[in-house]
């Protein structure tokens, strides 16, 4: 018996080596097998001529293409004349390749048996295309690939369209490779499978080879699989965070980033020619055998191009090679047609385009913004410009950004597919602004900063400045266009952590845009449109709302519109309690509840003390109700605190249950500190285990930002179960008094921001906020002060 090899073993070597070893094995496996298998005929006599006539092993899968990846499965088919003793030698060769410890997808198939499960089965057909030869009767093996290739040809119109709905699934279940943060290198939309299939299609002769670039690509991913699971140990396609560090090193590249960007734009390029060569087949199979050869009308768009089909394609007057417009023409011609390119123009283009002349003429310009303001048709089209180098050629800061990772959660998109997908959210809004060429170009290009280091809002500003000039963008207009870019954070970071509220929040707004209402304007389209290619949690009613609200004040400070009413206004009481017992002044506490947008605003009530604002964000966390905002008013002892909420499960808030867990709060009934600890350990056991930790919490004080004796105070820190409690618990045990607060959680970080102010109205000194500051980053760490405490202190709270 041959010396089996062992898994890790395997997995050591390199992948052409890999399947030589286990070819050479499973060859010896078949030869033992055989010779302890007396070969009969059909009636039981001994047969004749050699011992592995009419039977071969044959690999498929991975192993048949030469790619098995360690630990991978062996896909094996034995396939036979019909010999009766198949069974006893099907398992003499099966076993001792699980004795091996290998993992092992088998079966025995007669020729006509394969054939007719292919014929049924896309999956088992994709398999059989990859068959190849290990060991036996090699005429057996040419005859199975001779017929299931003459099979899949022939029943191609059947199974075709079942292969192209699989690919759908895979993008709708796993996503796209290009813009994963853990990408499954085998099933995303633009994996491995990408190149299997489009193997399988050219099988079909449906569609020629892919180019080499594919190739490439596929070679490399194939590589990283490897390297995944060598560093792993484990058989899985899932590119996880913690091994991209390990699998960058082993691959030579930089570091993880280096090694996702390598990723996606391998994954794209696979599925930029996927997409293209389906399009061809789809062509293909619907389209009627007499009208093969019947002439396809050509129909005018633009200088040099036309319509042919469903494609755009160079005229026969058209002059790549001098014509500057040609490209961004073209481009603008099929993305206003909501066509695409054809490959051929394509490469045309690339081949003989010029470059721009700088500045850019008026023509060339306007064909660019065309191309941005046909929205969500434009997506594709740049795309396709992309995949042939085309935009890089005449954006070369694009370079810097594509295919660049974003690894905050929020993000669905690398850098440049979300610059792209920007674009496209502004082109729906270019009739709420007066300069709508601004807006677009602004959208597409305000994170262009993220391709060099530093702060890619400053950066960007140099990088736009240069760009917008070499457009030909009037000294103006790229004044404008840098503004944008370097403020595109400035009405979202500000209506979401700060006071809105606050005249000087609004002076500040107004004094970085230049008191310019047409700037406010672009800027708030700008928020819009980074917000919708984004994502959802990134851009949610609530914050829409907050984002209007914050434009609004500053427009009315510029004399362009109304004052707006506050964003937080009480609502009416619903259900009151009896005053709880506790020392001081008594009254009832009220709880009032209303739908607001995406969320609900829920309103206290109760008699003012210290730590009143922290027990009320407790009963809320205790009721699963995340806090967006709060802002409180306290007028002779009575405290109303509005708080703008979300359920963080659906449920809304209930106002019996909120006022009945105030009371109980109030009288020491309810430990909140507690049952929010029990709460956070509940959750997170089990679920931290070999977790990275975050960075430390961090506390920041703005005193530009304060007015009078309020003072601004910003804790970021990992988001967890009663964190506003713990935050607002820790600032009453130092006696500050809350005014309003706003809380924005960024994936699994919180940034928290409080206006505080000392009860006596004496300005924070230095040894105050200090005091202030170990107290929050105590409390942002997991201790929780009990403001039950600082409620029943009353008037003589610390300082």
């Amino acid at each position: 018996m041959p010396q089996p090899p062992t898994p890790p073993a395997l997995a050591g070597l390199p992948r052409a080596e890999r399947v030589q070893v286990l070819d050479d094995w499973l060859g010896g496996l078949l030869t033992e097998a055989l010779a302890g298998t007396p070969r009969t005929g059909r009636r039981g006599a001994d047969a004749g001529g050699p011992a592995d006539a009419g039977i071969a092993l044959v690999a498929v899968g991975s192993l048949g293409r030469r790619e098995l990846p360690p630990l991978g499965d062996l896909d094996l088919v034995l396939v036979h004349d019909g010999r009766p003793e198949i069974a006893a030698l099907a398992d003499a060769l099966w076993y001792p390749v699980w004795d091996a410890g290998l993992r092992l997808d088998h079966s025995v198939r007669t020729i006509a048996e394969a054939v007719s499960v292919a014929g049924d089965d896309v999956k088992a057909g994709l398999g059989l295309l990859d068959a190849r030869h290990v060991a036996g009767d090699a005429e057996v093996t040419a005859e199975l690939r001779t017929t299931t290739l003459a099979s899949w040809r022939q029943h191609a119109g059947r199974l075709l369209p079942q292969l192209r709905e699989l690919r759908r699934a895979r993008a709708r279940q796993v996503g796209e490779l290009g813009f994963l943060l853990e990408p499954d290198l085998k099933e995303a939309y633009g994996g491995l499978r990408e190149g299997q299939v489009l193997r399988a299609l050219a099988a079909a002769q449906l569609a020629d080879a892919p180019p080499a670039d594919a190739g490439e690509a596929y070679a490399f991913l194939l590589d990283v699989r490897d390297e995944l699971r060598r560093s792993s140990g484990r058989a899985g396609d899932v590119l996880v965070r913690q091994e991209q560090a390990a699998v960058a090193a082993a691959l030579q590249l930089a570091d993880d980033d280096a090694l996702l960007r390598q990723v996606s734009l391998a994954g794209r390029r696979l599925a930029f020619v996927a997409d293209e060569t389906w399009r061809r087949v789809d062509a293909a199979l619907v389209r009627r055998p007499r009208a093969r050869y019947r002439r396809v009308r050509r129909e005018p768009l633009a200088e040099g191009l036309v319509r042919q089909g469903d494609e755009v394609v160079l005229a026969r007057d058209a002059r790549p090679a001098v014509d500057h417009g040609l490209v961004l023409r073209g481009a603008a011609a099929a993305a206003r047609a909501d066509l695409l390119l054809s490959p051929y123009t394509l490469k045309v283009l690339a081949v003989h385009a010029p470059p721009l002349p700088e500045p850019w003429p008026p023509e060339v310009r306007w064909s660019f913004l065309r191309l941005l303001a046909s929205g969500r048709s434009a997506v594709p089209v740049l795309e396709q410009l992309d995949q042939e180098g085309l935009l890089a050629r005449m954006l070369p800061e694009w370079d810097r950004v594509r295919s660049l990772p974003q690894r905050h959660p929020w993000h669905r998109f690398t850098v440049d597919r979300h610059l792209v997908e920007a674009a496209a959210a502004a082109a729906e809004l270019t009739r709420d602004v007066d300069r709508p060429d601004l807006l677009l170009v602004g959208s597409l290009l305000h994170d262009i900063g993220k391709g060099w280091p530093g702060d890619h809002s400053e950066v960007g500003a140099v990088v736009m400045e240069d760009m917008a000039t070499r457009m030909g963008f009037s000294p103006p207009d790229v004044e404008t266009l840098v503004t944008l870019v370097r403020h595109h954070l400035l009405l979202p970071a500000t209506a979401t952590r700060r006071d809105i509220d606050d005249p000087l929040t609004v002076d500040r707004v107004v004094e970085a845009i230049g008191g310019d209402p047409a700037v406010l304007q672009l800027l708030h389209a700008l928020a819009q449109a980074d917000g919708a290619a984004t994502s959802t949690s990134a851009w949610s009613p609530w914050k829409a709302h907050l984002v209007a609200a914050l434009v609004a004040r500053v427009a009315a400070r510029l004399g362009s519109a109304p004052v707006p009413e506050p964003v937080l206004e009480p609502s009416d009481p619903q259900v009151a309690t009896p005053a709880p017992e506790i020392p001081g002044p008594t009254a009832p506490v009220t709880v009032g509840v209303e739908d607001v947008l995406d969320g609900q605003q829920v309103t206290f009530g109760a008699a003012d003390r210290p730590g009143l604002f922290s027990l009320c964000a407790g009963v809320l966390a205790l009721n699963q109700l995340d806090v967006r905002a709060a802002r409180v008013n306290v007028r002779d002892g009575h405290g109303t605190l509005v708080f703008a909420v979300r359920p963080r499960f659906g449920r809304p808030p209930v106002p019996e249950i909120l006022a009945d867990g105030v009371r109980a709060a109030l009288e020491g009934t309810l430990p909140i500190a507690e049952r929010l600890q029990q709460r956070e350990r509940d959750y997170s056991r089990g679920a931290t285990a070999g977790a990275v930790a975050g960075p430390p919490p961090r506390v920041s004080w703005f005193d530009a930002e304060a007015t009078g004796t309020t003072s601004l105070v910003e804790v970021r820190a990992a988001d967890r179960a009663g964190l506003l409690h713990r935050l607002t618990a820790a600032l009453a045990g130092t006696g500050l008094d809350i005014s309003s607060a706003t809380v924005e959680t960024l994936g699994a970080d919180a940034v928290d921001a409080f206006y505080v102010c000392d009860p006596s109205g004496t300005p924070l000194d230095p040894p105050r906020r200090a005091r202030a500051e170990q107290a929050l980053l105590a409390a942002a760490g997991g201790r929780a002060p009990d403001p039950v405490a600082a409620l029943r202190a009353g008037a003589d709270s610390p300082d």
